[in-house]
């Protein structure tokens, strides 16, 4: 089994990969990019990936979404992990960090970092690097550089953990290529992912109608976003997680009942939903 994460070693990513029920034994793949974990579920390279799809101090990863959504139309979302997550900033050696004059890190973590950072370290300049562990790998090459990462990443690349920041969770989905999502689910509680998006958006109540489909049916949304369609500005893609599996009879109405609204509707997955991180 072929398992790939956004690399390289001692990302958060790879901290999720490795809570797979099939983990040993597993070869662990590490991508540069979170769009090349996914297209390499697409192109066959893995037989599975996980990619970070939500955080709970920043919101949705667009890159995710975006991509299962446009590049993506054979993976399937086929099982969530939520993972608490602890930043730490990592250096060469202990130093104040008032004294640091860079910080780098994937955009993600410093965004969520970014009262901490303004401040313990005021002076840094923030760097965005492909991944927290690529941030810690680069950073002790430099005496004033530091990485926020992970404890992990700090022990790879024999880093001096500074200081740490925890408080928040991460969602990652497991991603699987040709997944029949219309599966009968055997799995409680379950959770689909979809998204829509239709040329009558921009008409008044459009997103009421689509949504109403859902509250007629009693099915609860845990999720809404929308990113742009990258058609024109004001149109928007929308991404929806509810609670029930796609094959149940409410659900799949109102998703059948989406389609009188929509031009595309699209099932990401059914998947076990996770619980809450300890």
């Amino acid at each position: 089994m072929r398992l790939g994460y956004l690399g390289p070693a001692g990302t958060f990513s790879e901290e999720a990969a490795r809570t797979a029920p099939d983990a040993t034994g597993a070869d662990f793949v590490g991508l540069p990019t979170v769009r090349d974990t996914i297209l390499a579920v697409h192109d066959g390279g893995v037989d599975r990936a996980i990619v970070p799809i939500e955080n709970s101090l920043e919101g949705p990863v667009g890159v995710t979404l975006d991509t299962l959504a446009e590049d993506g139309s054979d993976v399937t979302i086929v099982g969530e992990v939520v993972l608490p997550i602890t930043h730490c900033l990592v250096a060469q050696a202990d130093i104040d960090p008032a004294l640091i004059v860079r910080v780098l890190s994937h955009p993600q973590a410093l965004a969520q970092c970014a009262r901490f950072l303004r401040e313990r370290a005021p002076a840094a300049e923030l760097v965005p690097t492909s991944s927290t562990a690529e941030a810690a790998r680069i950073a002790v090459e430099h005496r004033s550089w530091a990485a926020i990462s992970t404890l992990r990443a700090a022990d790879l690349y024999d880093a001096k953990v500074i200081e740490d920041e925890p408080g928040n969770a991460t969602r990652f989905v497991w991603l699987a290529r040709g997944a029949d999502a219309s599966t009968p689910a055997d799995f409680v509680p379950a959770k689909t992912s979809l998204t829509f998006w239709g040329s009558g958006d921009d008409s008044p109540g459009w997103l009421v109608r689509c949504l109403s489909e859902f509250a007629f049916r009693g099915v609860n949304l845990t999720k809404i976003e929308s990113r742009p369609l990258r058609a024109r500005l004001g149109h928007y893609r929308f991404f929806v997680d509810c609670q029930g599996a796609a094959t149940e009879g409410s659900v799949a109405e109102a998703v059948a009942g989406l389609h009188k609204h929509c031009e595309q509707v699209r099932i990401l997955g059914s998947y076990p939903a996770a619980g809450s991180p300890d």
